[in-house]
């Protein structure tokens, strides 16, 4: 069963939207551990390597790494809202900007994941 023109390009889109997001994440965590607000020994940096890993995934429609990212997801969205309320200043938008594309990333998951099992093909 093939999917028409318009399911594919809307399959697309919330593809793009996955990895824009996912790619979001990982250049923020490092940006904000390394350079604009680091923490003690920058090595928070490491809490993107999980992200890094999905992006594999990602890049090959992967259903399994959409789930798993769907649930990994809201560690970031703790993290982000912990930090947001918690910190001042400049660490304290980085955290808000963190939640906000946690929370796409999640809605993006799902979306695809949804979206494929409606689509696929009835098992004989």
């Amino acid at each position: 069963m093939t999917l028409p023109p318009a399911d594919t390009h809307r399959l697309t889109q919330i593809r793009a939207l996955a990895v824009a997001c996912l790619l979001g994440l990982v250049a923020l965590g490092l940006a904000w551990e390394l350079w604009l607000a680091p923490t003690g020994s920058r090595s928070l940096a490491l809490k993107v390597l999980p992200l890094a890993l999905a992006l594999a995934g990602l890049l090959r429609h992967r259903m399994y790494t959409y789930r798993w990212l769907s649930l990994l997801v809201w560690l970031y969205v703790a993290e982000g809202v912990v930090r947001g309320v918690t910190e001042r200043g400049l660490s304290a938008r980085l955290a808000l900007l963190q939640v906000a594309l946690s929370i796409l990333l999640f809605a993006a998951c799902v979306w695809h994941v949804r979206w494929r099992q409606r689509n696929a093909p009835a098992a004989p």
